[in-house]
C-alpha cells in the first residue's frame, strides 16, 4: 500500500511545481515626458506592454479599500471618509520570447512616443505572492537612504525583510549585459543565503553583519566609466531552498558573474520549477559625475 501513495505523493508535488505556461503577447504606447531619456522610455514601454500582456490573458482583480473616520470635538462631528482602489494583473511574466519590437520612436509637440510590442512566456497568479521588502541604499544603512540614483564612488547597501523565512539571491545586470551575483557573498561555498521571519537584514555591510559572518561579506562601491548607466538589481527570495546560477570570477576586485542569457536560463528554470518564487526587479541609474 504504500508504493501508490508514494505516487500520488509525487504527483501531487509535480503538478504544484510544473504548473504550465501560456504564450502571451502584448503592445504598448507611451508617451515619455520630457525629463526620461529614450534608454529609459523603451524600458518603462516594455515595462507595461508586459503588464497588458498580462491583463489580457489572464485578467485583473480590482480592489476598493473603504474607511469611514468619526471625529467628535466640542460636541461637533466630523466625518473623514476615505476609498483607496486599484487593480492588480493575474499573471506574471516568466521569460521573454525574442526581442521587444519597436513600431514606432517618434517625438509629437518635443515628447518621445514609444510604441512596443512584445512576446513571452507567463503563468496565472494562483495565490498571493509573498511581500518581501526590499530597499536599495545609497551612502548610508538605515531605509531612509533609499535611492535610484548612485554617483560614481558611492556606496551600495541592501535592507531586506520577509514575512516567512527562505532564502534570498540578489543579482546586478549592467548595461553590458553581465551579471553580478552580489548575494550569496563571493566566499559562500554552498551558494545559498538563508533568511530569517521577522528580521531587518542588512546586506554589503560588513559591521552590521552577525560576528560569525562578517570574514563573507562583500561591500561594494559603484563605478561608471560612462556617463550614465542604467542597471538593474534582481531580488529573488523563494521559502524554498535553491542554489544561485553557475558563475565565475572573471575580474579581480568584482563579484561573480556571468552573461545575462545564461543567467535568464537559470532564473527562468528555477521560477518553472517554484510557483513560490518571488522576483523584484529594482532599476537604478549610476552617473559619472
Amino acid at each position: 500500500m504504500r508504493i501508490p501513495i508514494f505516487i500520488l505523493i509525487l504527483a501531487t508535488s509535480s503538478a504544484v511545481y510544473a504548473q504550465k505556461l501560456k504564450t502571451v503577447e502584448g503592445e504598448y504606447t507611451y508617451h515619455a515626458p520630457k525629463n526620461v531619456t529614450l534608454e529609459d522610455a523603451e524600458r518603462i514601454a516594455v515595462d507595461r506592454a508586459k503588464i497588458q500582456a498580462l491583463a489580457d490573458a489572464f485578467g485583473t482583480i480590482v480592489s476598493q479599500y473603504n474607511a469611514t473616520r468619526v471625529k467628535n470635538s466640542d460636541g461637533h462631528s466630523e466625518i473623514d471618509f476615505t476609498s483607496i482602489g486599484g487593480s492588480e494583473v493575474k499573471g506574471e511574466w516568466i521569460e521573454t520570447i525574442g526581442e521587444p519590437e519597436y513600431k514606432q520612436l517618434v517625438y509629437e509637440n518635443g515628447m518621445l512616443v514609444v510604441t512596443v510590442k512584445v512576446k513571452g512566456r507567463a503563468r496565472e497568479i494562483l495565490s498571493a505572492s509573498i511581500d518581501f521588502q526590499a530597499r536599495i541604499l545609497r551612502n548610508g544603512i538605515e531605509d531612509k537612504f533609499e535611492s535610484d540614483l548612485f554617483k560614481n564612488g558611492d556606496d551600495l547597501y541592501l535592507s531586506f525583510s520577509s514575512p516567512v523565512s527562505g532564502f534570498l539571491a540578489v543579482y546586478l545586470v549592467d548595461a553590458d549585459n553581465q551579471a553580478f551575483c552580489l548575494l550569496p557573498y563571493r566566499n559562500q561555498s554552498n551558494g545559498i543565503y538563508p533568511i530569517e521571519a521577522n528580521r531587518r537584514h542588512l546586506f554589503f555591510h560588513e559591521q552590521s553583519a552577525p560576528p560569525q559572518e562578517r570574514p563573507l561579506v562583500d561591500e561594494y562601491v559603484m563605478t561608471c566609466e560612462r556617463t550614465s548607466e542604467h542597471n538593474q538589481i534582481y531580488v529573488i527570495f523563494s521559502p524554498n531552498q535553491f542554489v544561485k546560477a553557475v558563475d565565475g570570477n572573471l575580474q579581480d576586485g568584482l563579484p561573480r558573474q556571468l552573461s545575462f542569457d545564461d543567467f535568464n536560463k537559470w532564473l527562468v528554470n528555477c521560477r518553472k520549477k517554484d510557483t513560490s518564487m518571488t522576483l523584484r526587479m529594482i532599476p537604478i541609474t549610476v552617473q559619472k559625475e
